[in-house]
């Protein structure tokens, strides 16, 4: 495509895109032609790049940005309220998009409303390009690497992390509590529209708490495991019969027990406005943890993958999850859409079918690790 820049991103004014643009100012090769796009031109001018006026609530801004790049990345959340103009404009114009959603919502009805015209453009849409999904769809993609082709496979994952949201994630996370009728009626959407392959099987599996590798794992019901089994629908090396399961793991059960108990209460707080409104106010959007904090923040992710007669258990680990690692992953993924020799997809895709090995090879250079703890046979 011939277009005035490689990446512009939407979004620069708040906590985790301003980390994104100074990722990209600090890490972007030589000749990379990108810009920061927004309403405000105030804030900016403080990045010292070109600008694109963008209002998501404008169809009209939103295709000519989609027009002026190969690439959009975009922090601007709630996405369920303000994502769809720009993935609308993004399949339109055949613009490659990458997002920091955590929205089961979104996901689904971006895929029936533009999937279909995307695969005809030959845009590439990807959601969850942060740490939702990254460490987990990349990580899992690592895993069924290093087992049999051909077999049915089981993968565990099993995240530890110490950090604290932003208030733009926490006000995503407390929309997407509040709307669990609209996430069902769109995951059934999502199930009709999207066609299964015939001769494979690839979903998520949630088992109830239990013990593995010395922790008490508990089911996490984030997009994280959605994300990975449509990986593993769109890819034939995750085998004939592909299983996910995604856990908090835990050291302690009196842990555990507080934090199932902590996030029911949440959930059930976020579907009464009153409360949910108090629970707003906790954290301001465009706020976030201090550099200090970020640099004490860090996240691990073990995998347990079984198949063929063959154990194998990987690790993916970085440092400050939500912002300064998302930030990075977001930005890797702009720059790999933008200039890396890929394989051909189109249409709503995940960031392992789209970009694989040669985003986990960015990852690995800037820093944040993929390693493998052992291969057994049984």
């Amino acid at each position: 495509m011939s277009r005035r820049y490689d990446v512009v991103l939407l979004g620069a004014s708040g906590f985790t895109g301003a980390l994104t643009a100074e990722y990209l100012r600090a890490h972007a090769p030589d000749g990379l032609r990108w810009a920061v796009a927004g309403r405000n031109k105030s804030k900016l001018e403080q990045f010292g790049q070109d600008m694109v006026y963008a209002d998501v609530t404008d169809p009209v801004s939103m295709r000519a940005l989609a027009e002026s790049t190969k690439v959009v990345a975009t922090t601007v959340g709630p996405y369920v309220e303000y994502g769809e103009p720009l993935v609308a404009a993004c399949a339109d114009a055949g613009t490659a998009y990458v997002d920091l959603t955590g929205e089961p919502e979104f996901l689904h009805r971006m895929y029936v409303r533009h999937h279909e015209r995307a695969t005809q453009t030959g845009a590439r849409i990807i959601h969850a390009c942060g740490f939702d999904s990254i460490p987990y769809d990349l990580g899992v993609q690592y895993t069924v690497e290093h087992l049999p082709r051909n077999v049915p496979i089981e993968v565990d994952g099993l995240l530890r992390a110490g950090g604290r949201p932003s208030g733009g994630t926490f006000h995503t996370a407390i929309t997407a509590l509040s709307r669990p009728r609209q996430n069902l009626e769109a995951h059934r959407d999502r199930y009709a529209a999207e066609p299964r392959p015939q001769d494979r099987s690839a979903r998520p599996l949630v088992k109830k708490i239990h013990r593995q590798q010395g922790f008490w794992l508990v089911p996490l019901p984030t997009i994280d495991p959605q994300i990975v089994a449509y990986s593993g629908r769109l890819l034939d090396r995750y085998g004939p019969d592909f299983r996910y399961g995604h856990y908090a793991a835990m050291k302690h059960l009196p842990a555990v027990v507080g934090a199932v108990a902590g996030v029911g209460l949440l959930m059930g707080s976020a579907q009464i406005r009153p409360l949910r409104n108090v629970l707003l106010r906790l954290l301001k959007p465009g706020a976030g943890p201090s550099a200090e904090r970020r640099a004490r923040s860090w996240f691990n992710v073990r995998f347990v993958g079984r198949g063929g007669g063959r154990q194998v258990i990987t690790e993916v680990a970085g440092r400050d999850p939500g912002y300064e690692e998302t930030a990075k992953m977001l930005a890797e993924s702009a720059l790999c859409l933008a200039l890396d020799e890929l394989p051909e997809t189109a249409g709503q895709t995940t960031t392992a079918a789209a970009m694989g090995p040669a985003l986990r090879d960015r990852l690995v250079k800037a820093g944040i690790t993929f390693a493998t703890l052992s291969v057994d046979e049984y």
